[in-house]
Parts: C-alpha cells; sequence; structure tokens
C-alpha cells in the first residue's frame, strides 16, 4: 500500500502493516505493542515453525530420541508423545532443526541436509508470507480486528526477487499491507555481529548466496566441509550475510514502501505513537 500523505494512512478505518528488517531492529517489539492495543499480530516465524515446517521439526526430535534405547521402546509402542512447543517468544525449535553445517561432534549438521532443511525453510517461508492475505480476512471475519500487523522474518529478503517488480511475495505484500523497512545503525550492526559471536544461531541464507559463502570459507579457512566448526562459519557467514542483507531491504523499501529508523521505535508507546510514526515515514517520502 502506498498512501498520498500521513493523513491518508491516519483516515483509513483499517490498517494493514508489515514490518521488515535485520534481526533487533525492533519488528517485534512494535508488532507486540501494536497487539496489545487491539491489533491482529501474525508472526511469518510462528506460521512457518507451527504450519510448515511443524512435522519436519517433530520428525528431528524423535530421530534423536530413537537414538536412546529407553526413549525408542517409548515411541515404537505409542506410549509417548513428542511436539513442538514453539510460541511467538520462543522459536528455538525451529532454528534448531535449520542447525548448523560442520562437525558433527561439534552439534553440526552435514552440509548436505544443511541445505536441504535451508530449502525447506525457503518454501515454508514463501508460504507463510502469502498467507498474509488469508489472514488479514480471518483477522476480521473470525476475531473482529480492524488492524493487522505482520511481523515478518529477517529473511524476507532472501526469498523474494527485489529485481523483480512483479515477484509474488512482495506484490502480495504491497498490495494488502504497508510495508516498513526498520532501518538499523552502524552501531546496531557491531552489536549484532558481538552478540552473534557470544551465541551463534541458525540462519537462513538465499541459496547461490550460500553456496558462495561456504566456499568463501572453506577456501578462507583451508578447512574441509567435514571438519568446519558449526559456529565458526555461523559467525562468519553472519558478518557476510548482514552485509548482503541491507542493499537488498533497501531495493524493496525503495520499490514497495517506507522506512523509518530504528532509532525512532524506543519513544513510541502506544498504536497512536506507531500511526503517528508511520505518517511521518510516508510525508517524509521514503525512501
Amino acid at each position: 500500500m502506498r498512501f498520498s500523505s500521513g493523513r491518508a494512512l491516519r483516515e483509513q478505518p483499517a490498517h494493514a502493516v508489515t514490518f521488515f528488517g535485520m534481526s533487533g531492529v525492533g519488528k517485534t517489539t512494535l508488532a507486540g505493542l501494536l497487539q496489545r492495543h487491539d491489533w491482529f499480530q501474525y508472526s511469518v516465524d510462528y506460521r512457518i515453525g507451527t504450519r510448515y515446517m511443524d512435522e519436519h521439526i517433530v520428525d528431528n526430535f524423535k530421530r534423536e530420541a530413537m537414538k536412546v534405547p529407553f526413549l525408542r521402546q517409548l515411541l515404537r509402542s505409542d506410549s509417548i508423545y513428542i511436539r513442538s512447543n514453539l510460541s511467538f517468544e520462543n522459536l528455538s525449535p525451529l532454528s534448531t532443526y535449520l542447525g548448523k553445517p560442520g562437525r558433527e561432534d561439534l552439534g553440526g549438521i552435514p552440509y548436505a541436509e544443511y541445505v536441504r532443511r535451508q530449502a525447506q525453510h525457503r518454501t515454508a517461508e514463501i508460504r507463510a508470507l502469502l498467507d498474509v492475505p488469508e489472514f488479514i480476512e480471518r483477522a476480521t471475519s473470525i476475531y473482529g480486528y480492524a488492524h493487522f500487523v505482520c511481523d515478518s522474518g529477517g529473511s524476507l529478503c532472501e526469498v523474494v526477487d527485489v529485481n523483480d517488480p512483479q515477484d509474488p511475495v512482495l506484490r502480495c505484500l504491497a498490495e494488502h499491507t504497508m510495508l516498513v523497512y526498520i532501518r538499523g545503525t552502524a552501531a546496531h550492526t557491531r552489536m549484532l555481529v558481538e552478540r552473534f559471536r557470544a551465541h551463534p544461531k541458525p540462519m537462513y541464507y538465499q541459496p547461490a548466496f550460500l553456496a558462495a559463502t561456504w566456499q568463501t570459507y572453506l577456501d578462507t579457512r583451508g578447512v574441509a566441509p567435514e571438519d568446519v566448526d558449526p559456529d565458526d562459519f555461523a559467525v562468519w557467514g553472519f558478518e557476510q550475510l548482514l552485509a548482503h542483507r541491507q542493499p537488498l531491504y533497501e531495493a524493496i523499501a525503495a520499490r514497495h514502501g517506507y522506512v523509518i529508523d530504528m532509532d525512532e521505535v524506543p519513544g513510541v508507546q502506544n498504536a497512536d505513537d506507531v500511526l503517528d510514526l508511520l505518517a511521518r515515514a510516508i510525508d517524509r517520502g521514503n525512501p
């Protein structure tokens, strides 16, 4: 959705917004705040983990449980039930399933398996994003919400073609929601790297970028694929990913949406403040 002015946004009787950007810029903070002020919150990561990746995640739990003789016997006799307890606040089951490539004795998984799971995630994320119009309708028809907020994952820019004006995911989101890029700062980027170094976590990579990054890492480190330290690759790859994603976010905003800066988020206290923030972004002519 594009608006002629901030006032035009404020005059809408119903609103639908998709926030996107890197981890930690405030997407979930704003979405959660709006949810507390009578907006329907749609988490793309939650939809991925509970609808499109749930069986993959649970099957992986079962494979691990089958390695334990005691649990193996109980599983085969249907004496225990294993499920994922994924929530808006706890996406660990999803990220754990994605995993990190490298030595299995250090918690890694074989690169080929890693690529397979990445492909599953790509398909799931695209489907979850294309579900947005359905959930806008359901939010109104079932629950009576007039306003809708989509909290997208940081990998939105990896599953679309930012140079294709007819990209089905971007076209879908732009037709049904106001796309808002929350732009980070240089200090935020440094903080993300330091935080990631302390606690490396699985990430999603665009396939061609992953292949190139993996090969560059192997060449730079002079290591064989089976000898990769999964945490070391995760940290090294994350730094490459940050630089890779920023221009993609900018391109999405330039063609389809608007930009706010993460420094503007902490001052927001309620839904009216969010609408004021979005109205200012429109009136600034962003991007």
